[in-house]
């Protein structure tokens, strides 16, 4: 008979044993971050100067209207204080209950003790108080930049999410109570998840938000069959087997982004764009580009569009034995998509019969969330990062992208994979957003000061491959589908730069949801509705308020717009031909490359 003694004393011995082996770790978890490579401090955060400017603006504030500055002030002391008399009056009481007003909602709060415990409840609404003060007193900022304060703003609500109570052990209730019932155990796994990480990124810490050991590429996910029939040192050109006895003539050829893998548009064979539109029957071509190393140095948007879009067309007409191609581009591919149709514009060529972009990117005269990246501080380090390794590191870039995002992409995973033990999800969007690319530092420098920085494409002087390159240049039929949540490539931005277009032939389409969602969005699922309307004459506000909302994906609209443009039918194409002949299965060998190899 075990007595109650005995259980003691057992869990006693499991909680001590569990301390030992975070003692173990922790001589691990030394060793991986001694492993760190110093990077760029312009990289970590904005120039010192940006917090400079508003300290002499909020000063400039307290001489010019003082009763402004003191309101703000006493209204923050007020709230504290009587916070706190709230709590100690209910302390003094014996009420161990905290006051019935519970503050605002926030999702990081969902554990009961927030509300129910007065330790908890007193930490959440203190923080939510401070987190309210700060915000007030960067929008109380008059006598600054407006977007330099639009920058303050990111920065300041950057450091309020990071110090939420709960990013802290001692202050998440989760945590604490994982902690108790597994008798240290979750802590000795959240040790291992991180040790882990930081060894994988050699002492960098990335976040890992999948399980990557559940997914293969070619094996369940980037599936649909197809033949690698072209390949150099940019892409290897994929061509996908028919799956019906006719097709249309004009081929088409999908230019994805190269900061990730293509194989979003081929996670599953539920959610595969790739496989409808072969359903459809069209010849699709899809274009892998390479993974970048230091080899890469000096490759830029030139080499992107000579060795990728302008090869890809010409093999594929050959392939298929016609003059014209539909072609897509996706995000950044769909930027420089349009600046290869000026090109060709320039050069009087017309392989090109349409072209769709992807929430793509053209006019960049507001960098909308993008703002705090994208001002010379941060650039002048990405130009040092670069110097020294030829490359923009992928893991630089996700970063970035996460931080737009960082309660959902960073923070609210570690909680659940260092505080609580928790092993990744299996979910096949999150590898493919772990499964980044690096960039070639020209093409890097050219995108960032040329395009985003200058707007030169745009305003009709984007100086590339002997030609001045200008936005009115794209003149082919085209149809733009953007997201309405997009925070990579907002859909207003999209839209002003669709305005600018010079073809006559214009459709815009907004998705609901975001950068992927609302693309990878499947006619089965029956989730996100579209918008449209016709008249791009408009504000992207009165567009949006006078368009018709259809349910349901826009892959059919698209599909039946794409028909038109596509000819009439002819026997389906297997991979290849003579003069290509198939070098491998799909998805090829490029894909499978990591980042940080």
């Amino acid at each position: 008979m075990t007595t109650k003694a005995g259980v003691i004393s057992s869990e006693r011995e499991t909680f001590e044993t569990n301390l030992a082996k975070i003692e173990e770790l922790s001589q691990r978890l030394i060793e991986a971050l001694a492993q760190r490579k110093p990077i760029n401090q312009a990289l970590h955060g904005p120039d010192p100067l940006l917090y400079a400017e508003a300290a002499q603006a909020y000063w400039q504030e307290w001489l010019k209207n003082p009763a402004k500055v003191f309101e703000q002030q006493v209204g923050y002391w007020g709230k504290s204080l009587n916070h706190f008399m709230e709590a100690q009056q209910a302390l003094a009481e014996g009420k161990l209950a905290p006051p019935a007003d519970n503050g605002p909602s926030d999702k990081r709060f969902g554990n009961p003790l927030w509300d129910s415990h007065p330790y908890f409840n007193f930490i959440k609404q203190q923080y939510l108080i401070n987190s309210e003060a700060i915000r007030e007193a960067v929008d109380q900022i008059e006598e600054m930049d407006p977007k330099e304060k639009r920058r303050l703003r990111y920065f300041a609500q950057q450091i309020t999410d990071m110090l939420a109570p709960t990013n802290f052990f001692a202050t998440n209730p989760d945590a604490l109570q994982k902690a108790v019932a597994t008798e240290g155990e979750s802590l000795v796994k959240g040790l291992e998840n991180l040790v882990a990480d930081l060894e994988a990124n050699n002492g960098e810490l990335v976040v890992r938000l999948v399980d990557e050991e559940a997914f293969e590429v070619g094996g369940n996910i980037a599936t649909a069959e197809g033949k690698v029939v072209w390949r150099n040192r940019m892409m290897e050109l994929i061509q996908y087997s028919p799956t019906t006895e006719q097709v249309h003539e004009t081929p088409m050829v999908i230019f994805p982004p190269w900061i990730n893998k293509y194989y979003i548009l081929d996670l599953k064979p539920q959610n595969s764009l790739i496989r409808y539109i072969v359903d459809q029957g069209y010849t699709l071509f899809v274009v892998s580009w390479v993974n970048a190393d230091e080899s890469y140095r000096d490759v830029g948007l030139e080499d992107y569009i000579e060795d990728g879009y302008l090869t890809a067309m010409r093999v594929v007409r050959e392939i298929c034995g016609t003059e014209q191609v539909n072609v897509t581009g996706y995000c950044i591919a769909g930027t420089t998509l349009a600046l290869t149709l000026s090109l060709l514009k320039k050069r009087g060529d017309k392989q090109v019969k349409s072209a769709t972009f992807f929430t793509a990117l053209t006019d960049f005269s507001d960098q909308g969330e993008f703002v705090p990246f994208l001002q010379n501080d941060f650039v002048d380090g990405i130009e040092k990062e670069i110097e020294a390794s030829g490359i923009l590191k992928s893991f630089i870039m996700s970063r970035t992208f996460s931080f737009l995002r960082s309660t959902d992409l960073i923070y609210t995973p570690a909680i659940r994979s260092y505080m609580m033990g928790e092993t990744p999800p299996a979910f096949d969007l999150l590898y493919w957003n772990g499964d980044g690319a690096n960039l070639p530092g020209r093409m890097t420098i050219q995108y960032l000061r040329g395009l985003c920085q200058k707007n030169e494409f745009a305003e009709g002087r984007f100086e590339l491959m002997g030609e001045t390159l200008d936005l009115r240049d794209v003149d082919v039929p085209l149809i733009s589908i953007t997201a309405e949540t997009d925070h990579i490539a907002a859909w207003k931005d999209c839209y002003r730069g669709v305005q600018k277009m010079g073809s006559r032939s214009k459709t815009f389409v907004l998705s609901e949801s975001g950068h992927i969602a609302g693309i990878v969005n499947p006619p089965s699922k029956k989730k996100y509705g579209h918008y449209l309307n016709p008249d791009l004459k408009l504000s992207a506000d009165e567009w949006q308020d006078s368009a018709d909302y259809h349910e349901g994906s826009w892959w059919p609209f698209w599909e039946a717009w794409l028909r038109k443009r596509s000819g009439k039918k002819v026997p389906a194409r297997q991979p290849g031909d003579s003069e290509h002949p198939p070098l491998c299965e799909a998805p090829g060998t490029y894909v499978r490359v990591k980042a940080n190899q």
